[in-house]
């Protein structure tokens, strides 16, 4: 289990953590600050130079979460995580890779009024003459005051157990955070536990579509990007199936027919990942009513849109692009598609003899 203390610069986070280990048996600390202070010395200083925080670095977040997984198959019980999270897509990509290692998290967040988090901020020891290095660190930590407050404001305020540490030591903080996690206040978060791979999978994903023929994209909470409907075929099961209940439990949408198939897509592997065997399959128009009874947000959704193609091309990774890209054309026509990295093999040439057909 992993207990992880959020909250804004000075809310104490920290020193409440140092206590909690104390209060927690078979506890430990796991500071992600540690995982960011590394990374300089395995980035290349341009690659670093293109962020201004090493949170928005897909390498910092991915090593948070194997980090944690591999400290607790090492130590066991229960890892103490304080780090301030404000972005909630960040939030899901890490707790929903924890949890597909089985991994519950509980999340608490420490809530000060904001005048005393500036005043903590302000009075952080240091030398009368600062240098310009300490004041660009408690610059950045009163900027992050305004993104802190909207998230609390939304979901970080529902998602999270809010402990109000303005008039509390930290050992008090440690004590409340402490009941709350035994007597379950600070509840097991919901995100969806998917496994990771450990070979080839096959995955069936369905194309819907609105009245003005802009397909559905989806925002999984348990993995980052923008998504198709859809997920990993359950063994002994057809994909065609499989793609109709992962839309069931994904939107609450109830498909009655099957959908038919547009493309098959052979994804190569590349480490970390598989491949495996992709199918896009069109689930055909939804209609105005059944669009706004889709259930989000949810465990498994943080956002749908419907989307025309240009702005698919904007949202998705490349080779989901080039997927849907293909598979659109394949709707046109009539006509399945077979595709290899997300490339039609056996492409018929263009009347004239000038080359493979595009889409």
């Amino acid at each position: 289990m992993i207990v992880w203390i959020n909250g804004a610069s000075g809310a104490g986070k920290t020193s409440a953590a140092r206590e909690l280990i104390e209060l927690i048996p078979n506890s430990t600390l796991f500071d992600p600050e540690v995982i960011g202070g590394g990374l300089p010395d395995l980035l290349p200083p341009k690659h670093l130079a293109e962020v201004s925080d090493f949170q928005d670095l897909p390498i910092w977040r991915r090593l948070v979460v194997d980090t944690a997984a591999a400290l607790l198959a090492e130590v066991g019980g229960v890892l103490v995580v304080p780090m301030t999270l404000l972005r909630q897509d960040y939030r899901d990509e890490i707790f929903g890779g924890l949890a597909s290692r089985r991994i519950a998290v509980r999340h608490v967040v420490l809530a000060p009024d904001e005048t005393i988090l500036r005043e903590r901020i302000a009075g952080r020891p240091g030398p009368a003459d600062l240098s310009d290095g300490e004041m660009r660190v408690r610059q950045a930590s009163l900027d992050r005051i305004e993104p802190y407050r909207a998230a609390l404001a939304g979901w970080l305020g529902v998602d999270a157990l809010r402990v109000d540490t303005g008039g509390l030591t930290p050992y008090e903080t440690a004590e409340r955070v402490a009941d709350a996690v035994r007597t379950g206040a600070a509840a097991v978060c919901d995100i969806v536990q998917t496994p990771e791979p450990t070979a080839e999978t096959l995955a069936a994903g369905v194309l819907l579509f609105d009245e003005h023929d802009r397909v559905l994209l989806v925002d999984p909470t348990y993995k980052a990007g923008w998504e198709f409907p859809g997920g990993v075929v359950e063994p002994g099961e057809a994909p065609a199936r499989a793609g109709v209940r992962e839309v069931a439990e994904e939107t609450g949408i109830h498909l009655t027919e099957a959908p038919r198939l547009l493309v098959v897509d052979w994804e190569p592997p590349v480490p970390p990942g598989y491949g495996g065997m992709r199918f896009l399959f069109d689930g055909g128009h939804l209609d105005g009513d059944e669009a706004q009874r889709m259930l989000l947000p949810g465990p498994e959704l943080r956002d749908c849109r419907f989307v025309t193609e240009e702005e698919a091309a904007r949202l998705l990774p490349p080779v989901r692009y080039e997927r849907l890209r293909w598979a659109l054309r394949a709707r046109e026509r009539g006509i399945p598609l077979y595709l290899e990295a997300s490339v039609p093999v056996g492409r018929r040439e263009v009347p004239g003899g000038s080359g493979p057909e595009s889409p």
